[in-house]
């Protein structure tokens, strides 16, 4: 370097030690400011292009149009450019006039000015490609601005020295540089305007993040604004952002379901390609055996193959975090030998505590970057997984059903989901946590020698332990997961037929079912919570006995080995970044355990068999037919007997045709059939047209009377008229509080049997359908109303007139009016004909009339011999009074009954008037109701059922606080609050110990009273790690018995509910109360508690210590205090608000799905899967709404607190250099290393809490 430096007046040596290190106004040489601080910020962003220029290239979102600031930008980096080659020419001015440059002053200019031609064209282009904030450029021009400062002040002071300024033609054009590249800087900051041609934002309140410029980004400045609203009032559904397009369910989902596809697709192509080559029985053996194998390929690798990139990402801010977590122990070690150094400049100790602020700086920033990435990448994993769960669920077959209960597939979404959720920021631990490993063994082999293999040796000896550990709880998680499964499967059936169980006065003998399951559950809670005690006693043990059986190994091999401040706190400072790989590792154990369980449970339901979408032909039939089956056989199952074989069966266009037969005989199975509900073992299957489909028990969604008719269809006033009046439901909008607008609950529960089944017609009716399939409709409804929805919707003469309609029924008086009759018996068609045509056979059917309707044609003579108007007014009278009876299934005490009964009896007494009384037909009255109906149900004021879900405002009430610690017990809650006390006691004497050992004496190179040290450091950590183990069995114990006392009190308040409030909550929402809820109690609640008391007391023992170590730092303490606290209330207030809207907009998730469930066959009937499908993910986007803000307010948190920290740091340091004449080495490395101590327990484990997701 000193040939590029030159020689004479303008030369210089390359590096002067005299000039930069051992001197009190220290500077750099001028061939060095020339090269290194040049070419510096030369490098990063020439090293940085390739991967940017990559990232651009797949950066679609338009451009930006050329505006006043970008223009400005441009013309910054043009004059950089210029000035550095005005720099070059100049130089080869003085190369033609005889005073030869140095060749440093060829080669920098021409650098530095091919680098500006580079930011230039950048900058033009990421305007095209839609870039409104460049953090590389950003970096470039901060690097380029912080490298100038040395020769700015460097030129400054030689002038003066000389009295006059050596080169002034580059000393003018290096300020006008320096000027350029400060304005360039402060230009750089500002944001562009959006893209030209970007796809408009039509979100109401989109998320500030996507628009946030490089510094907001870097710092979560823009969460600021949410955060200072959530604490001026509690924050609403609609304050929340919108999600950005790339965290949304449709694309997250999508991705998630292609990638999964390509590996099936790949899968099925390499299983053929190996198929191929063998010889096979029959070419059906291949096709067989090909369909399962196509879904083989593991679900994980689907995962990683959708969020690879984001991976990636995290990856890469992981490493740079690791590296740097590294740098501030070296710079202690600086530290200390200058405390140790009374003649070393004072400037040495400023600038390292200077260092260790900017490096804990910088590993704050960028720590917070890999969590957001990371935490966001969980949450994708938890939309994709429930996204595809939810889409699986609407297609696996009735044998699939019979397996998988709607509780088990519940707890996938709630439990599964979640566990992937928890354990993706664990994941790159799995390559973190060994090189964090490796470099602090490396270090602490360069500062102790070859003492630290004993430490490793041990290290080594623990790994068996913590994997058998971590195998016995995976096995505890298993078989809490079933116990868990055959509970919340047992508490859906519970909830599904609460009613039949009070009218029963079952509540004690289900009580005790679900409690037995508890009580076995809880067995394996506190067996696991022993356990993780145990684990917890070695994961605090084994740093320290790391620590300790190092430092005894270096005293004790060599008795001239001293153990000095420097070696012993840089040798803490190691082992307390050793501390967070070694704890975590375990932890990354057992969770990857946990997961691979959920992971295993989700690939088998994934795995399943599906419903073939071919099994019905839908673009062929035989011209003048709509329902063709030739030799069809079906199944309900695999492994069953055929339900219905040898079926051939034509229906013609227009044609009503009813299936009848004895009970058990397959007639709902033909539907099913008809549907593709069943498994098709041979035969063919055709049906042209749209599909209606009423099911035998009819599925009623929890939503307004008018939504269940329309059914996902916009409204038409006259065919919703007419559809309500042909299924006899104008007398019951009359008698609904809200007519159809009126709430209808969870699967119809405050309608009747008879409401439900008019209500399922009257949706297949609106639907306005080719082909109409009415699995017994007519069974739910009394026989006068049986005749009405005949004659008005089914019949001949009826709406549905000219359109194909199959009747399963057991009304023999309709089946003269049918076109023709299917007689099934056991599964086969046995006969088919018209109604008269199969009385003159006097075969089955003939039989099948007298055996089972003896009396039903006598009954339909009467009726046949009333008059029209006698007809007419009995009918109506007993609609009403139907209506009415019905009505009554709600509870006496409900206020809505009351006023429903009050409005039923006005009405039957105004009927009775204008019947009897004025002479008049009931039926000029229907026709005045039938023309306000539309009028009614918008006039009407919504009457809502099912109230949404109670969100709490303001702080957690203590008596939340309290409840819990009388749960665990007071006692116990005492014992474990002074346990941890005395553990941050143990500590600090510890530490303590270690600080008066260091500076103790040496005499003859030794030091004296080594064992008599060691024994004590060693009784301590002992101490520390007892005190541990016993807070956490305290808190196993009490947290097993709270989890025990929570769910007890929760299970019997609502077993004692009244009925009222099951028929108006939603089972989702009491589901999400016993499964995801009552997870967070068993397994979260009691670990972040501890977690919590840990860092308290960590925070108190660090005071403690600086402060007794370094009392000057007293002074900072308060206003250090000021701005915690000040973002400690800003957060809270609107973290917690966060928190209760996740937890209110994840009940609704459940809720819809167990609808879904129930309704599945209805809902792929009428085609609208994918209308559900966007509903679900609708309802997920809703709760990630929350979910990402809850995040984001972590990573604003922990930037700010660290912060602090990282201030903690940098006073400790500098009152440490100010005050080291009367401070010891070891005081100084106990303080520091204190400071340092906090902010790596933030950056590790202390995260892993601050960022864990609702």
């Amino acid at each position: 370097m000193d040939a590029l430096c030159g020689s004479g007046e303008l030369g210089s040596k390359f590096w002067d030690s005299n000039l930069s290190v051992h001197t009190d106004n220290p500077d750099f040489t001028p061939c060095f400011q020339n090269s290194v601080l040049a070419w510096v910020p030369c490098i990063y962003l020439w090293a940085a292009l390739p991967c940017y220029l990559f990232c651009l290239q797949h950066r679609h979102q338009g451009y930006i149009v050329l505006s006043r600031l970008s223009r400005l930008k441009t013309a910054l980096g043009v004059l950089l450019w210029c000035v550095s080659w005005t720099d070059l020419f100049y130089s080869f001015h003085g190369l033609v006039h005889g005073w030869a440059p140095a060749p440093i002053f060829f080669v920098t200019p021409l650098v530095v000015g091919v680098t500006m031609l580079l930011a230039t064209l950048l900058i033009q282009y990421e305007r095209l490609q839609g870039v409104r904030s460049s953090g590389v450029l950003i970096i470039f021009w901060f690097l380029c601005a912080v490298c100038g400062i040395i020769p700015f002040r460097s030129k400054i002071l030689s002038a003066l020295a000389q009295g006059k300024i050596s080169d002034p033609f580059r000393f003018t054009t290096f300020y006008i540089y320096f000027a350029l590249v400060l304005s360039a800087l402060i230009l750089s900051c500002f944001r562009e305007k959006p893209p030209f041609f970007s796809p408009k934002n039509i979100d109401p309140n989109p998320c500030p993040e996507a628009g946030a410029g490089f510094l907001s980004r870097l710092s979560f400045w823009w969460f600021t604004k949410l955060a200072i609203l959530g604490y001026r009032r509690p924050l609403e559904e609609w304050d929340l952002w919108c999600l950005n397009k790339e965290d949304r369910s449709h694309v997250v989902v999508q991705r998630l379901l292609q990638e999964r596809k390509k590996q099936q697709e790949r899968a099925a192509r390499h299983q053929a390609a190996e198929a191929s080559g063998k010889r096979l029985s029959s070419e059906g053996e291949v096709l067989l055996g090909g369909r399962p194998q196509a879904r083989e390929p593991p679900f994980l690798r689907a995962l990683m193959a959708t969020f690879g990139s984001s991976f990636l990402l995290s990856m890469c801010f992981k490493l740079i975090q690791d590296l740097l977590s590294f740098i501030n122990p070296q710079l202690l070690s600086v530290l200390i030998r200058f405390i140790s150094n009374p003649t070393a400049p004072t400037w040495w100790g400023f600038l390292v505590a200077g260092l260790m602020f900017v490096c804990s700086v910088m590993q704050t920033l960028i720590l917070h970057q890999y969590y957001h990435c990371i935490f966001v990448m969980g949450l994708r994993f938890r939309t994709g997984i429930i996204g595809v769960i939810y889409r699986k669920a609407l297609v696996i077959t009735n044998s699939v059903k019979r397996e998988s209960t709607v509780g088990e597939i519940v707890n996938l979404m709630s439990v599964d989901a979640q566990r992937f959720m928890d354990v993706v920021p664990f994941i790159n631990l799995l390559w973190s946590a060994p090189l964090q490993i490796i470099l602090a063994v490396y270090f602490l082999w360069q500062n102790l020698g070859p003492s630290v293999l004993a430490g490793v040796a041990l290290m080594v000896l623990l790994i068996p332990l913590n994997g058998a550990v971590a195998v016995k709880m995976r096995a505890f998680q298993v078989e809490q997961m079933k116990f868990k499964d055959s509970r919340i499967k047992l508490m859906s059936e519970i909830l599904g037929g609460i009613k039949v169980l009070k009218l029963y006065a079952w509540e004690p003998s289900f009580l005790k079912q679900v409690e037995d399951i508890r009580q076995d559950e809880l067995r394996l809670m506190r067996q696991a919570a022993y356990l993780h005690a145990t684990s917890t006693f070695i994961w605090i043990c084994t740093p320290f006995l790391v620590t300790l059986t190092t430092l005894g190994m270096y005293v004790s091999v060599d008795k001239n080995n001293v153990l000095d401040a420097e070696k012993a706190f840089v040798s803490v400072s190691l082992f307390n970044i050793l501390k967070i790989p070694l704890n975590m590792l375990p932890q990354l154990i057992s969770n990857l355990a946990q997961t691979s369980v959920s992971l295993k449970r989700i690939q088998h339901f994934l795995s399943q068999d599906e419903l073939d979408s071919q099994c019905v032909e839908r673009k062929t039939i035989t011209p003048g037919y709509t329902v063709t089956i030739h030799n069809g056989t079906f199944t309900w199952s695999q492994n069953l007997p055929p339900t219905l074989h040898s079926l051939d069966i034509q229906v013609p266009k227009g044609a009503l045709v009813a299936v009848v037969g004895p009970v058990g005989c397959g007639k709902s199975s033909l539907l099913s059939a008809l549907l593709g509900e069943m498994e098709k073992l041979e035969g063919k299957v055709y049906m042209k047209g749209s599909v209606a489909y009423v099911p035998q028990q009819a599925w009623i969604q929890n939503c307004t009377l008018q939504e269940n008719v329309l059914f996902g269809q916009a409204l038409d006033p006259k065919r919703y008229r007419q559809a309500l009046e042909a299924c006899a439901l104008l007398a019951d909008l009359e008698v609904l509080p809200g007519g159809g607008k009126t709430e209808i609950g969870e699967k119809g529960i405050n309608l009747s049997g008879g409401q439900r089944q008019r209500v399922s017609l009257a949706r297949a009716v609106y639907s306005d359908a080719d082909i109409f399939l009415l699995d017994d409709p007519l069974s739910a409804v009394d026989s006068h109303v049986a005749k009405h929805i005949f004659d008005q919707v089914i019949g001949p003469e009826g709406v549905l007139a000219g359109k194909t309609r199959v009747l399963v029924t057991h009304g023999i008086s309709f089946l003269p009016q049918t076109d023709f009759v299917i007689v099934l018996a056991d599964g086969q068609v046995s006969e088919i004909g018209t109604y008269a045509a199969l009385l003159q056979r006097n075969g089955s059917f003939a039989n099948f009339l007298r055996n089972y309707a003896p009396g039903e044609g006598k009954e339909h003579q009467e009726a046949d011999s009333r008059t029209a108007l006698e007809d007419r007014e009995d009918e109506e009278v007993l609609l009403i009074e139907d209506t009415l009876s019905n009505h009554t299934d709600l509870t006496d005490n409900e206020p809505v009954t009351y006023e429903v009964q009050k409005q039923f009896m006005r009405q039957l007494s105004a009927m009775s008037l204008e019947g009897e009384g004025q002479g008049r037909p009931v039926s000029r009255r229907r026709l005045g109701a039938a023309e306000k109906v539309v009028q009614a149900t918008e006039a009407k004021a919504s009457q809502v059922l099912t109230q949404e879900e109670k969100v709490e405002m303001g702080t957690v009430k203590l008596s939340v606080f309290w409840d819990y610690a009388r749960a665990v017990g007071l006692c116990a809650t005492l014992v474990i609050c002074l346990l941890h006390g005395g553990q941050s006691a143990a500590a600090i004497g510890a530490n303590v110990w270690l600080s008066a050992w260091t500076s103790e004496a040496v005499v003859n190179g030794q030091q004296n009273n080594t064992s008599q040290r060691l024994g004590v450091y060693a009784a301590l950590g002992i101490l520390q790690g007892l005190l541990v183990m016993l807070s956490a069995v305290t808190m196993a114990v009490g947290g097993v018995q709270a989890a025990r006392l929570l769910h007890q009190a929760l299970l019997h308040n609502k077993m004692r509910s009244p009925q009222s409030f099951f028929d108006t909550t939603p089972s989702g929402r009491i589901l999400n109360r016993f499964s995801k809820d009552i997870c967070i109690i068993d397994e979260v609640l009691a670990p972040t508690i501890l977690m919590l008391l840990n860092s308290f007391y960590n925070s108190i023992s660090t005071l403690v210590v600086i402060v007794a170590s370094t009392p000057l730092f007293a002074v900072v303490i308060l206003p250090l205090a000021v701005l915690y606290l000040f973002v400690q209330r800003l957060y809270v207030a609107t973290s917690r608000q966060l928190k209760r809207l996740e937890s209110v907009s994840r009940s609704p998730i459940y809720s819809h799905f167990l609808e879904t469930v129930t309704g599945s066959s209805v809902i792929r009937a009428y085609g609208r899967s994918q209308d559900f499908e966007a509903i679900s993910d609708a309802k997920v986007d809703t709760n990630q709404r929350s979910c990402y803000p809850y995040i984001a307010s972590n990573r604003w948190l922990g930037v700010r607190v660290e912060f602090v920290g990282n201030c903690v740091v940098l006073f400790t340091a500098l009152f440490a250099v100010i005050g080291r004449s009367s401070l010891s080495p070891g005081l100084v490395g106990l303080s520091v290393s204190y400071a340092l101590q906090p902010a790596e327990k933030v950056h590790g484990a202390g995260n892993w809490s601050l960022g864990r997701s609702p």
